[in-house]
């Protein structure tokens, strides 16, 4: 699963400074040219290496390479579950879309009460199904007119 770094109101934005981009630019030039290379993290007197996991290494690479080029990313937190109004912002459609879609079966939900609610995985997920068949639709069009 992709992980997205979204957030609706909960947000922190840092700018990085000329020496911070130009570390970036070395991590990622070392993480290019090497394939099996991992982050990892040391204690401030270097005693301690810890491994980070790939799920995490994975993300902070995709950070530092936006970084790199001079990129802005903004990190935030999302809660568990979204109302429908969040979950359609999200998705960028109408409410009344998403509830539609949800009758259909095509995006799980459930109800809290009689509001229906959204897990935030499931959005992300359905997000980037979406975002891959556009893609995908994108290609076919591009190898049509390179015929």
């Amino acid at each position: 699963m992709a992980t997205i770094l979204a957030s609706t109101k909960d947000r922190q934005m840092l700018a990085a400074t000329p020496a911070e981009l130009h570390q970036a630019k070395e991590v990622v030039d070392l993480l290019g040219t090497h394939t099996n290379l991992k982050l990892g993290l040391t204690t401030p007197h270097r005693e301690d290496l810890v491994a980070v996991p790939e799920e995490l290494s994975n993300i902070m690479a995709r950070i530092l390479r936006i970084v790199a080029t001079g990129g802005t990313v903004t990190v935030g937190s999302m809660p568990e579950e979204l109302t429908t109004s969040t979950a359609a912002e999200q998705l960028g459609i109408s409410r009344p879309t998403l509830m539609k879609m949800i009758d259909r079966g095509e995006i799980p939900a459930h109800k809290v009460g009689s509001h229906t609610r959204l897990r935030t995985c499931d959005v992300m997920a359905f997000r980037g199904e979406r975002q891959a068949r556009r893609r995908k639709a994108f290609e076919e069009l591009r190898a049509l007119e390179d015929e």
